[in-house]
Protein backbone atom coordinates (compact mmCIF):
# COMPACT_ATOMS: atom_id res chain seq x y z
CA UNK A 1 0.00 0.00 0.00
CA UNK A 2 1.23 3.51 -0.99
CA UNK A 3 2.64 5.44 1.83
CA UNK A 4 0.21 8.71 3.03
CA UNK A 5 2.79 11.09 1.83
CA UNK A 6 0.81 15.06 2.22
CA UNK A 7 4.85 16.52 1.58
CA UNK A 8 3.16 18.32 -1.23
CA UNK A 9 0.26 19.72 0.89
CA UNK A 10 0.95 23.15 1.83
CA UNK A 11 0.66 24.38 5.07
CA UNK A 12 -2.85 25.85 5.87
CA UNK A 13 -1.62 29.08 6.25
CA UNK A 14 0.28 30.28 3.80
CA UNK A 15 -1.53 27.82 0.39
CA UNK A 16 0.07 27.77 -2.64
CA UNK A 17 -3.12 28.40 -4.26
CA UNK A 18 -6.20 29.73 -2.75
CA UNK A 19 -8.82 26.83 -3.94
CA UNK A 20 -11.66 27.61 -1.48
CA UNK A 21 -15.38 27.73 -3.64
CA UNK A 22 -18.85 28.62 -2.24
CA UNK A 23 -21.76 25.80 -3.14
CA UNK A 24 -25.23 26.77 -2.02
CA UNK A 25 -23.82 29.02 0.52
CA UNK A 26 -21.56 26.75 1.86
CA UNK A 27 -17.78 27.26 1.72
CA UNK A 28 -15.78 24.40 0.86
CA UNK A 29 -11.83 23.91 0.93
CA UNK A 30 -11.32 22.96 -2.78
CA UNK A 31 -13.97 22.01 -5.83
CA UNK A 32 -12.86 18.36 -5.76
CA UNK A 33 -15.92 16.00 -4.54
CA UNK A 34 -15.87 12.20 -4.67
CA UNK A 35 -19.02 11.17 -6.16
CA UNK A 36 -21.82 9.10 -4.62
CA UNK A 37 -21.13 5.33 -5.48
CA UNK A 38 -17.84 5.80 -6.22
CA UNK A 39 -15.88 6.29 -2.69
CA UNK A 40 -18.79 4.27 -0.17
CA UNK A 41 -19.42 6.34 2.76
CA UNK A 42 -16.31 7.88 2.67
CA UNK A 43 -14.36 6.10 5.86
CA UNK A 44 -13.29 3.29 3.71
CA UNK A 45 -11.32 5.53 1.64
CA UNK A 46 -9.10 6.91 4.77
CA UNK A 47 -7.02 4.12 4.94
CA UNK A 48 -5.67 5.28 1.67
CA UNK A 49 -5.07 8.96 2.51
CA UNK A 50 -6.79 11.60 4.73
CA UNK A 51 -10.09 12.20 3.32
CA UNK A 52 -10.32 15.24 5.10
CA UNK A 53 -8.20 17.00 2.23
CA UNK A 54 -11.50 16.83 0.42
CA UNK A 55 -13.75 19.56 -0.28
CA UNK A 56 -16.79 17.39 0.46
CA UNK A 57 -18.52 13.87 -0.12
CA UNK A 58 -21.14 12.41 -1.62
CA UNK A 59 -21.97 9.50 0.10
CA UNK A 60 -23.30 6.16 -1.20
CA UNK A 61 -26.96 6.49 -2.55
CA UNK A 62 -28.74 6.06 0.49
CA UNK A 63 -33.18 4.59 0.22
CA UNK A 64 -35.56 4.51 2.98
CA UNK A 65 -34.98 0.70 3.39
CA UNK A 66 -31.84 -1.63 2.87
CA UNK A 67 -31.53 -2.72 -0.82
CA UNK A 68 -29.33 -5.57 -1.68
CA UNK A 69 -28.77 -4.48 -5.32
CA UNK A 70 -29.01 -6.14 -8.29
CA UNK A 71 -28.44 -9.62 -9.57
CA UNK A 72 -24.75 -10.11 -10.63
CA UNK A 73 -22.93 -9.75 -12.58
CA UNK A 74 -23.48 -5.94 -12.56
CA UNK A 75 -20.34 -4.19 -14.50
CA UNK A 76 -19.06 -4.08 -17.66
CA UNK A 77 -15.31 -2.79 -18.53
CA UNK A 78 -15.77 -0.54 -21.72
CA UNK A 79 -12.50 0.77 -23.70
CA UNK A 80 -13.09 4.46 -22.36
CA UNK A 81 -15.54 3.86 -19.46
CA UNK A 82 -17.47 1.75 -17.27
CA UNK A 83 -21.23 0.09 -17.27
CA UNK A 84 -22.88 -0.20 -14.10
CA UNK A 85 -25.90 -1.40 -12.32
CA UNK A 86 -25.71 -1.89 -9.18
CA UNK A 87 -29.09 -1.40 -8.01
CA UNK A 88 -28.57 1.41 -4.74
CA UNK A 89 -27.04 -1.35 -2.67
CA UNK A 90 -26.97 0.12 0.80
CA UNK A 91 -28.14 -0.40 4.31
CA UNK A 92 -30.89 2.03 4.73
CA UNK A 93 -31.58 5.32 6.28
CA UNK A 94 -31.34 4.15 9.44
CA UNK A 95 -28.06 2.12 9.48
CA UNK A 96 -26.39 5.02 7.29
CA UNK A 97 -27.63 7.67 10.49
CA UNK A 98 -26.70 5.01 13.24
CA UNK A 99 -23.52 3.56 11.94
CA UNK A 100 -22.18 5.08 8.98
CA UNK A 101 -22.62 8.77 9.66
CA UNK A 102 -20.65 8.70 13.10
CA UNK A 103 -17.74 6.40 11.48
CA UNK A 104 -17.15 8.97 8.68
CA UNK A 105 -17.25 12.23 11.25
CA UNK A 106 -14.48 10.01 13.02
CA UNK A 107 -12.36 11.28 10.03
CA UNK A 108 -13.78 13.94 7.96
CA UNK A 109 -14.96 17.54 9.38
CA UNK A 110 -16.17 18.61 6.42
CA UNK A 111 -19.54 19.41 5.01
CA UNK A 112 -20.96 16.13 3.71
CA UNK A 113 -23.47 15.72 0.96
CA UNK A 114 -26.12 13.12 1.30
CA UNK A 115 -27.15 11.52 -2.06
CA UNK A 116 -30.83 10.20 -1.30
CA UNK A 117 -32.71 8.15 -3.68
CA UNK A 118 -36.14 6.65 -3.91
CA UNK A 119 -38.85 4.50 -5.74
CA UNK A 120 -41.73 6.85 -4.46
CA UNK A 121 -42.14 10.37 -3.66
CA UNK A 122 -43.07 9.45 0.01
CA UNK A 123 -39.98 7.41 0.26
CA UNK A 124 -37.84 10.62 -0.85
CA UNK A 125 -39.73 12.96 2.02
CA UNK A 126 -38.86 10.38 4.45
CA UNK A 127 -35.20 9.97 3.87
CA UNK A 128 -34.61 13.19 3.85
CA UNK A 129 -36.41 13.72 6.53
CA UNK A 130 -34.25 11.64 8.42
CA UNK A 131 -31.13 12.62 7.07
CA UNK A 132 -31.05 16.36 7.24
CA UNK A 133 -31.42 16.20 10.96
CA UNK A 134 -27.74 15.22 10.65
CA UNK A 135 -25.79 18.09 11.87
CA UNK A 136 -22.65 17.70 9.54
CA UNK A 137 -25.30 17.30 6.46
CA UNK A 138 -24.15 20.54 4.10
CA UNK A 139 -26.31 19.31 1.58
CA UNK A 140 -28.98 17.33 -0.09
CA UNK A 141 -28.31 15.87 -3.60
CA UNK A 142 -31.66 13.96 -4.88
CA UNK A 143 -31.16 11.20 -7.43
CA UNK A 144 -33.61 11.51 -9.70
CA UNK A 145 -32.92 8.57 -11.85
CA UNK A 146 -34.91 6.06 -10.37
CA UNK A 147 -37.91 4.41 -11.82
CA UNK A 148 -41.14 5.91 -10.17
CA UNK A 149 -43.33 2.90 -8.94
CA UNK A 150 -46.38 4.59 -8.68
CA UNK A 151 -45.73 6.35 -12.14
CA UNK A 152 -45.21 3.61 -14.50
CA UNK A 153 -42.05 2.72 -13.78
CA UNK A 154 -40.60 6.14 -15.41
CA UNK A 155 -37.40 7.79 -14.22
CA UNK A 156 -38.56 10.58 -11.85
CA UNK A 157 -35.90 12.87 -13.46
CA UNK A 158 -37.37 12.46 -17.07
CA UNK A 159 -40.34 13.89 -16.87
CA UNK A 160 -40.45 17.57 -15.83
CA UNK A 161 -44.35 17.66 -13.88
CA UNK A 162 -43.31 14.93 -11.49
CA UNK A 163 -39.86 16.28 -11.66
CA UNK A 164 -40.90 19.41 -10.30
CA UNK A 165 -43.51 18.15 -7.84
CA UNK A 166 -40.93 15.62 -6.25
CA UNK A 167 -38.55 18.54 -5.54
CA UNK A 168 -41.55 20.70 -4.49
CA UNK A 169 -42.39 17.76 -1.89
CA UNK A 170 -38.75 17.66 -0.37
CA UNK A 171 -38.25 21.42 -0.26
CA UNK A 172 -40.59 21.21 2.71
CA UNK A 173 -39.19 19.04 4.52
CA UNK A 174 -35.49 19.75 4.05
CA UNK A 175 -33.45 22.38 5.91
CA UNK A 176 -30.09 22.38 3.91
CA UNK A 177 -29.67 23.44 0.58
CA UNK A 178 -31.53 21.03 -1.80
CA UNK A 179 -29.49 20.17 -4.83
CA UNK A 180 -30.83 17.68 -8.18
CA UNK A 181 -28.63 15.41 -9.42
CA UNK A 182 -30.00 15.07 -13.35
CA UNK A 183 -30.09 12.57 -15.58
CA UNK A 184 -28.76 12.81 -18.89
CA UNK A 185 -30.97 10.79 -20.92
CA UNK A 186 -33.34 13.03 -21.64
CA UNK A 187 -33.72 15.00 -24.89
CA UNK A 188 -33.33 18.92 -23.38
CA UNK A 189 -31.42 18.75 -19.98
CA UNK A 190 -32.36 22.93 -19.85
CA UNK A 191 -35.76 21.84 -19.63
CA UNK A 192 -35.29 19.67 -16.62
CA UNK A 193 -33.34 21.75 -15.10
CA UNK A 194 -35.99 24.46 -15.21
CA UNK A 195 -38.39 22.02 -13.21
CA UNK A 196 -36.38 21.07 -10.69
CA UNK A 197 -35.74 25.00 -9.74
CA UNK A 198 -39.53 25.20 -10.23
CA UNK A 199 -39.89 23.09 -7.80
CA UNK A 200 -37.49 25.03 -5.47
CA UNK A 201 -34.27 22.71 -5.70
CA UNK A 202 -31.52 25.55 -4.45
CA UNK A 203 -28.84 23.50 -6.98
CA UNK A 204 -28.28 21.39 -9.78
CA UNK A 205 -25.48 18.46 -10.23
CA UNK A 206 -25.45 17.01 -13.23
CA UNK A 207 -24.90 14.83 -14.95
CA UNK A 208 -25.45 11.13 -14.09
CA UNK A 209 -24.58 8.19 -16.32
CA UNK A 210 -25.99 7.61 -19.58
CA UNK A 211 -27.25 4.02 -20.55
CA UNK A 212 -25.34 1.07 -21.68
CA UNK A 213 -24.95 -2.16 -22.52
CA UNK A 214 -22.34 -4.66 -23.76
CA UNK A 215 -22.60 -8.24 -24.89
CA UNK A 216 -20.09 -11.13 -23.85
CA UNK A 217 -19.26 -12.63 -27.73
CA UNK A 218 -19.02 -15.83 -26.10
CA UNK A 219 -22.34 -16.23 -24.72
CA UNK A 220 -24.28 -14.48 -27.30
CA UNK A 221 -26.04 -12.49 -24.43
CA UNK A 222 -25.44 -8.90 -22.41
CA UNK A 223 -22.90 -9.17 -20.20
CA UNK A 224 -24.85 -7.36 -17.04
CA UNK A 225 -27.65 -9.22 -15.88
CA UNK A 226 -30.10 -6.18 -16.08
CA UNK A 227 -29.51 -5.71 -19.48
CA UNK A 228 -28.53 -2.20 -19.73
CA UNK A 229 -26.84 0.05 -16.88
CA UNK A 230 -25.27 3.34 -15.89
CA UNK A 231 -22.32 4.42 -18.63
CA UNK A 232 -19.59 6.52 -16.84
CA UNK A 233 -15.78 7.31 -17.38
CA UNK A 234 -13.81 9.45 -19.71
CA UNK A 235 -16.04 9.01 -22.78
CA UNK A 236 -18.78 10.84 -21.31
CA UNK A 237 -17.09 13.76 -20.39
CA UNK A 238 -17.73 16.04 -23.23
CA UNK A 239 -21.26 15.44 -23.06
CA UNK A 240 -21.00 16.02 -19.21
CA UNK A 241 -19.41 19.76 -20.58
CA UNK A 242 -22.04 20.22 -22.90
CA UNK A 243 -24.73 19.67 -20.35
CA UNK A 244 -23.15 21.64 -17.58
CA UNK A 245 -22.56 24.65 -20.19
CA UNK A 246 -26.12 24.43 -21.59
CA UNK A 247 -27.55 25.09 -18.04
CA UNK A 248 -24.96 27.77 -16.93
CA UNK A 249 -25.92 29.38 -19.96
CA UNK A 250 -30.03 29.25 -19.30
CA UNK A 251 -29.42 29.68 -15.09
CA UNK A 252 -26.76 32.17 -14.40
CA UNK A 253 -26.92 32.26 -10.80
CA UNK A 254 -27.63 28.74 -9.75
CA UNK A 255 -24.88 26.50 -8.10
CA UNK A 256 -23.92 23.51 -10.14
CA UNK A 257 -22.06 21.12 -9.07
CA UNK A 258 -20.16 19.12 -12.53
CA UNK A 259 -19.79 15.51 -12.88
CA UNK A 260 -19.69 12.90 -15.59
CA UNK A 261 -16.05 11.35 -17.11
CA UNK A 262 -13.84 13.56 -14.81
CA UNK A 263 -10.35 12.50 -14.30
CA UNK A 264 -7.56 14.94 -13.80
CA UNK A 265 -7.00 18.42 -12.96
CA UNK A 266 -7.15 20.01 -16.39
CA UNK A 267 -10.70 18.03 -16.25
CA UNK A 268 -11.86 19.79 -13.55
CA UNK A 269 -10.48 23.69 -14.94
CA UNK A 270 -12.71 22.78 -18.16
CA UNK A 271 -16.07 21.85 -15.84
CA UNK A 272 -15.71 24.80 -13.75
CA UNK A 273 -14.99 26.88 -16.96
CA UNK A 274 -18.44 25.39 -18.75
CA UNK A 275 -20.07 26.63 -15.19
CA UNK A 276 -19.41 24.02 -12.57
CA UNK A 277 -19.01 25.89 -9.35
CA UNK A 278 -17.50 22.50 -7.60
CA UNK A 279 -16.74 18.73 -9.58
CA UNK A 280 -17.60 15.55 -8.48
CA UNK A 281 -14.75 12.64 -9.05
CA UNK A 282 -16.59 9.32 -10.14
CA UNK A 283 -15.26 6.12 -12.11
CA UNK A 284 -11.77 7.48 -11.78
CA UNK A 285 -12.09 6.59 -7.78
CA UNK A 286 -12.79 2.82 -8.91
CA UNK A 287 -9.52 2.37 -11.22
CA UNK A 288 -7.11 4.79 -8.90
CA UNK A 289 -8.33 5.18 -5.43
CA UNK A 290 -5.94 7.81 -5.07
CA UNK A 291 -7.60 10.10 -7.79
CA UNK A 292 -8.88 12.54 -6.02
CA UNK A 293 -5.86 13.61 -3.88
CA UNK A 294 -3.81 13.37 -6.54
CA UNK A 295 -6.53 15.66 -8.43
CA UNK A 296 -6.32 18.31 -5.48
CA UNK A 297 -2.27 17.82 -5.32
CA UNK A 298 -2.44 19.73 -8.82
CA UNK A 299 -4.83 21.83 -8.14
CA UNK A 300 -2.68 23.13 -5.02
CA UNK A 301 0.74 23.51 -7.49
CA UNK A 302 -1.26 24.64 -10.62
CA UNK A 303 -3.99 26.62 -9.51
CA UNK A 304 -7.69 26.44 -11.35
CA UNK A 305 -6.38 28.69 -14.27
CA UNK A 306 -8.46 31.31 -15.92
CA UNK A 307 -10.51 30.63 -12.44
CA UNK A 308 -11.65 32.77 -10.03
CA UNK A 309 -12.45 31.18 -6.03
CA UNK A 310 -13.96 33.27 -3.39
Amino acid sequence: MEIKDLSWAPHPTQPKHDLRVRLGGIELQNPVIPASGCFGFGYEMNEFYPVDILGSISIKGTTLNPRFGNPLPRVAECSSGLINSVGLQNPGIDAVVSKELPKLREVFHQPIIANISGFSVEEYVECCKRITEEPQIGLIELNVSCPNVHGGGMSFGTDPEVLAGLVERVKEVSTVPLFVKLTPNVTDIVAMAEAALKGGADGLCLINTLLGMRFDLKTGKPIIANVMGGFSGPAIFPVALRMVYQVRQAFADVPIIGCGGVSSASDVREMMLAGANAVEIGSANLTNPYACRDIIKDLQEEGLGLLQTI
